[in-house]
């Protein structure tokens, strides 16, 4: 396997999670990857192929390509936006000239958390403090990726934190990206719900490897008053495994 990966950043962590990214990349570095972030990047094309754009989300995917022309994994802190280009950029290009290189890109894409654990078989040591944490993994990671497993392969081996499991876990929290916007009432009933699952579990702090669902998520924990906490998987990891700073 090569010792190089690109980065993919996404718009979320770019623009609102930073520190997720710059906690996954630091991961990856810490297990000898040698880790390229095109500063090209923009966004996968997700919002305007969600929304029925289709020439639009290929002037946009067709800029992404430009930026990862190494033969090279694909990193993705986000099962969203790896799903995206895994499972809908071959639709997207099926009648285009340049298919074979969007494929190029399809087929080096990873999600995260299933890098590191299917490619990296990485191991973790926890320097944490005890902990309660309960799981949210989006309906990409599961749907799509299938790499909802993953993120509790990595957090069984930190020793002091206990997941403790919410009752709607595998429902979606509705944010769904432009599906918030457009049906906003369903939408807030959907987090509404899973904050609730969430709150009854006690834990302090809600993981999750997609920063829309954490965004979501967190909003509304926040707008009620909750003192539960939410963190991307890569922070957390980083957070726990890394020592005092």
């Amino acid at each position: 396997m090569s010792n190089e990966v690109y980065f993919l950043g996404t718009c979320i962590v770019d623009l609102f999670y930073p520190n997720a990214g710059l906690a996954g990349m630091q991961i990856l570095q810490r297990e000898g990857i040698e880790v390229i972030y095109p500063s090209g990047q923009t966004c996968c094309g997700q919002p305007a192929f969600n929304s029925g754009y289709r020439k639009e989300t290929l002037k946009v995917a067709r800029a992404q390509m430009k930026c990862f022309p190494k033969n090279i994994p694909i990193i993705i802190p986000s099962g969203s936006c790896a799903g995206m280009i895994k499972h809908q950029w071959p639709n997207l290009f099926k009648d285009e000239q340049d298919l074979e290189a969007a494929m190029s890109v399809v087929e080096r894409v990873y999600e995260f958390t299933e890098f590191l654990v299917d490619r990296l078989n990485v191991k973790l040591i926890d320097l944490g403090e005890p902990t309660k944490i309960a799981i949210h993994t989006s309906c990409s990671s599961r749907n799509e990726m299938k790499v909802e497993d993953r993120i509790e392969k990595l957090i069984s081996q930190l020793s002091s934190v206990e997941v403790l499991e919410q009752e709607r876990k595998s429902e979606c929290c509705g944010f769904g990206g432009t599906f918030a916007v457009k049906q906003a009432d369903i939408s807030g009933s959907m987090v509404n719900d899973k904050t609730s699952a969430l709150e009854a579990t006690n834990a302090s702090c809600v993981i999750s490897q997609e920063c829309g669902c954490l965004m979501n998520i967190g909003g509304a924990l926040q707008k009620q008053n909750s003192k539960m906490k939410s963190q991307h998987i890569a922070q957390f990891i980083w957070d726990r495994t890394n020592g005092p700073s």
